[in-house]
């Protein structure tokens, strides 16, 4: 790093640690203020003292903190957890800030200097390797990435709260402001006192579960709020750079980065997303498409004032407002009385045409927009007749925005998956294929029977249900969901469902099943030509270490079934396929859960090419290390290349929504950085890099460490026991059911089962509880059973971590998940455990093993201190610890004492808030919750 760059580097943390001091101190008023100067003294109390411990552990000063932390009044108690909690919601937005602050700094300073991992420096670099038009042509043609939000229940922190934040986060950036007066500065510190004492005032925690309907507008937040202008930024972002570097070709970019959602789509599990619910959802994201269409017809009215006894308009745009006049009444539209200027007019007529789609009585009329392509022909009207009287730079940034957006957004917002259990499926058509007199036990079919049998009913167009037919509500509501679809798919276009995923799938007849109560509906159908379509396509989810390996016989026996297989060419030879991160890490650990999802990726790929099929993956990563987490654009190179070029789809789940999409800054550079990783994947399926001749040998490395670290795994959770008593005793894993972050269950079944357990309370109580376990335990076993003790063995490691970008990518995040492990901490919350024999045993079967995985990692990486390689986040967690430490400690306390109540048939209110409390701010602090 050049002495320029360092002292940049300093001078830009100066202003981080500037902020978060400003904040802190206006915490520090507000506390006094709210509880007097000796909540402030507690506070301030217990924060050095847990500072110190970290710098220095002294038993007599751990005594004194954990004594002060006992010895708290209740009263105060609550407010001192309130405290870390906030301190930790106020630094996060800081550091969200101080991200915008650096990307503009650089740009402000770098001048020609093209920003690393931008888009135009992918740009320039595809220009260097003298990439031809015709390729990057190509390239964008094929490129895909759809990013499907979640309601995943793992987002701790309610809508108002994050409300606050964001009014916080405008503020404290306005501080930058240089021109700002000393009476600005401080009405702008008044103001942000405010914010902060609003924060302390206002309930963190949810009074009850949010329902379907609450998530499914906290989802829409990010739309409104960020999305619909940041998406379209990102695009333009493109075009320029490559009208930079590309100037002979003019170049409008194809759809290649969409948002979906299966908010309102997703019933796997919960009970509460009905085929009504799922309507209901619809409609809501098409009125805030509309919503925001007219609100930018709004302000393009407002700029448009040009004038006909100055300027000359086209011909076809007369026309189109006679048109208009002729078919639509201004009902909920001021009329444009001044005839000289047309373009006033005109969006006046489109305006009361988005208005008119609230009313389903003009479905079919010339009134309303039927389809997005009539709304983007106004545009492209409008957008002619600019450039006939030379208004180009008009038409170029507003109109190009506008036609972008409609392109991106349509009228859906954001298409639709519906998600549901196989097994829900199975029931519903073993009970209709009864009714109907087909057969009687279709459960107990072998599955190439029921292959046979499903593949016949789709090749027959007669239908399977009439309008008599008894069926139960369970049943009757498979088919509702269906028919729901088929009502989206005309009322307001195909592109608002097209994926019905099927959770655990174990079978092609899974598969199948989607497809008969699909052309039940009318949504599979025959064409004109004889062949057959579908309106959705049936996407299996493979989630379990089992299900992975099975996988690719499963594509096979669907690829090679007659109708599936014209079906599928009918929809491009494209098929998507979800792989799931959560449940196979809950399954086999994180080592075995990423390896196998490496070699399925690979294995259905090839299946895929053998059949002539490309497909589209779907990769359902969670928040956390231990479900998947990373980064946006490294989870898109962290794919084989060769198994993107169908695309990729990734779920954005829970708190990633938050600390990706709030800020418009921020969600603009995840975008951009994902682009760019995009178009390098894209550069890597066409030019791929030579295997190095040793990469067979590391695979075959790889494939004995996870057979051994799978055997670790499973040896502890599936086999020992005592596991789940361990499990449930020390962590809050039956308190964080009472949280309400979700409106789905915890559990699939109201089971005690680990296996219906769902993974995302599993990895949210190891993170609570400061184990992390899942996004590490057995590593360390695994590598330790290939060395050996042997320096050769060591040395190889040590070169696959060099060349070998998916064992690189493995350790770095084991690395980051020991970081933010903390067994001393985790060693208070196994002291939680009854039996004293099960604790010490299996407490000391985790301490080793990560000891071992701490040892190796730095064996193979050749660092003195875990995340060396990455000193930037190692300094944000060593110096967050001290503040996250107490919340622990007050944690394991207070459940101790809420547990033994309940054991005694009590209960206590105020006790359980104060855990909950504790949650959230743990949660805040560790930035991961599931």
């Amino acid at each position: 790093m050049t002495e320029l760059a360092a002292a940049g580097r300093a001078s830009s943390n100066h202003l981080l640690r500037r902020d978060v001091r400003f904040l802190g101190n206006i915490l520090g008023e507000v506390l006094v203020h709210q509880g007097g100067r000796e909540l402030l003294e507690h506070v301030e109390k217990i924060r050095e003292m847990s500072k110190a411990l970290r710098t220095e552990f002294l038993p007599e000063l751990f005594e004194e903190f954990v004594q002060t932390i006992r010895g708290m009044d209740p009263v105060i108690r609550r407010k001192v957890i309130r405290a870390f909690a906030i301190y930790f919601q106020l630094v996060n937005i800081a550091e969200q800030n101080h991200r915008i602050r650096r990307k503009r700094d650089y740009e402000r300073s770098a001048g020609e200097t093209v920003q690393p991992g931008s888009i135009e420096s992918v740009i320039q670099d595809l220009r260097d390797k003298q990439i031809p038009i015709e390729e990057i042509r190509d390239m964008l043609g094929e490129m895909s990435l759809e990013l499907v939000m979640t309601a995943h229940p793992t987002e701790a922190t309610r809508r108002a709260v994050l409300d606050i934040h964001k009014r916080i986060a405008d503020e404290v950036m306005e501080l930058d402001n240089p021109t700002l007066t000393y009476r600005e500065r401080e009405k702008l510190r008044d103001k942000l006192l405010n914010e902060v004492l609003t924060l302390w005032q206002t309930d963190e925690l949810r009074a009850r579960k949010p329902t379907v309907l609450d998530e499914v507008r906290n989802g829409m937040y990010y739309f409104h709020e960020t999305l619909f202008d940041v998406l379209p930024d990102v695009y333009d972002e493109l075009e320029r750079c490559l009208a930079k570097y590309y100037p002979e070709e003019k170049w409008h970019v194809p759809t290649y980065l969409r948002f979906g959602s299966w908010i309102g789509g997703d019933r796997d599990g919960n009970p509460s997303v009905t085929a009504a619910i799922t309507w209901k959802t619809l409609q809501m994201q098409q009125n805030l498409a509309i919503y925001k269409y007219e609100e930018a017809i709004r302000v393009l009215k407002g700029l448009m004032s040009f004038s006909t006894t100055i300027v000359e308009v086209t011909d076809e745009l007369l026309a189109s407002i006679a048109e208009d006049r002729a078919n639509v009444e201004l009902t909920s539209v001021e009329p444009w009385t001044n005839e000289d200027e047309p373009y006033r007019i005109k969006l006046t007529y489109m305006r009361q045409k988005l208005a008119n789609m609230r009313n389903e009585s003009l479905v079919g009329t010339a009134k309303r927009y039927h389809q997005p392509s009539e709304l983007i022909r106004d545009l492209e009207l409008i957008d002619r007749s600019l450039r006939h009287h030379f208004a180009d730079y008009v038409a170029d940034t507003l109109i190009k925005k506008m036609i972008r957006q409609v392109e991106l957004f349509g009228f859906h917002l954001a298409r639709l998956d519906v998600r549901q259990h196989s097994k829900e499926h199975e029931n519903a058509m073993a009970e209709i294929l009864a009714k109907a007199g087909v057969t009687a036990n279709y459960a107990d079919l072998a599955e190439d029977e029921k292959v046979r049998l499903l593949h016949s009913l789709l090749g027959d167009d007669r239908k399977l249900v009439g309008e008599e037919t008894e069926l139960s509500e369970s049943a009757r509501e498979i088919l509702e969901v269906f028919h729901t679809i088929y009502r989206a798919s005309k009322e307001i276009g195909e592109g608002a469902i097209g994926t019905y995923l099927v959770s655990m799938t174990e079978s092609a007849s899974d598969m199948l099943e989607v497809m008969v109560f699909a052309k039940e509906a009318g949504l599979f159908y025959r064409k004109e030509d004889g062949t057959v379509a579908s309106v959705i396509q049936s996407v299996p989810l493979f989630e379990t270490i089992d299900d992975l390996h099975a996988a690719p016989d499963i594509m096979r026996t669907l690829f090679e079934l007659p109708i599936y297989r014209e079906c599928l060419k009918n929809a491009g030879d494209l098929h998507e396929i979800m792989l799931g991160y959560s449940d196979s890490n809950k399954d086999g650990g994180m080592v075995t859960a990423n390896w196998e999802l490496r070699l399925a990726l690979k294995e259905l790929t090839r299946t895929g090419k053998a059949h002539g099929v490309r497909l589209k993956f779907f990769h359902g990563r969670g928040g956390a290390l231990g479900r998947g987490g990373m980064p946006l654009n490294r989870s898109i190179l962290a794919q084989p290349p060769h198994t993107i070029g169908g695309g990729i789809k990734i779920t954005e789940q829970g708190e990633v929504l938050s600390e990706r999409y709030s800020m418009k800054g921020i969600a603009y550079r995840s975008l951009e950085q994902a682009t760019g990783a995009l178009l390098k994947g894209a550069y890597l399926v066409r030019h791929p890099a030579q295997e190095a001749e040793a990469e067979a040998q590391w695979e075959a490395i790889m494939r004995d460490i996870s057979e051994k670290a799978q055997t670790k795994y499973q040896d502890l959770i599936f086999r020992d026991p005592d596991f789940m008593k361990f499990f449930k005793e020390s962590t809050p894993l039956p308190e964080i059911g009472e949280l309400n972050i979700g409106s789905r269950p915890s559990k699939r079944k109201n089971s005690e089962r680990f296996e219906d357990l769902r993974a995302i309370p599993w990895v949210f109580s190891w993170t609570q509880s400061r184990y992390l376990l899942p996004a590490w335990y057995a590593a360390g076993t695994a590598f330790q059973s290939y060395v050996q003790g042997d320096g050769s063995r060591l040395e190889t490691l040590r070169t696959m971590f060099r060349e070998y970008s998916f064992f690189r990518t493995l350790i770095d995040n084991l690395q980051m998940a020991l970081a933010k492990a903390d067994l001393n901490i985790a060693r208070e919350y196994a002291g939680m455990i009854q039996d004293e024999t099960v604790r010490t045993r299996i407490f000391t079967l985790i301490e080793e093993e990560y000891n071992r995985t701490r040892d190796l990692i730095l064996a193979i990486t050749g660092q003195e201190e875990i995340l060396d390689n990455v000193p930037v986040i190692q300094e944000s967690i060593r110096l967050r610890n001290p503040y996250v430490d107490p919340l622990s400690y007050l944690q394991v306390q207070m459940l101790t004492e809420l547990r033994k109540l309940r054991g005694q048939g009590q209960d206590d209110a105020e006790l359980l808030r104060q855990v909950l409390l504790t949650i959230n701010g743990i949660a805040a602090g560790l930035r991961n919750t599931g």
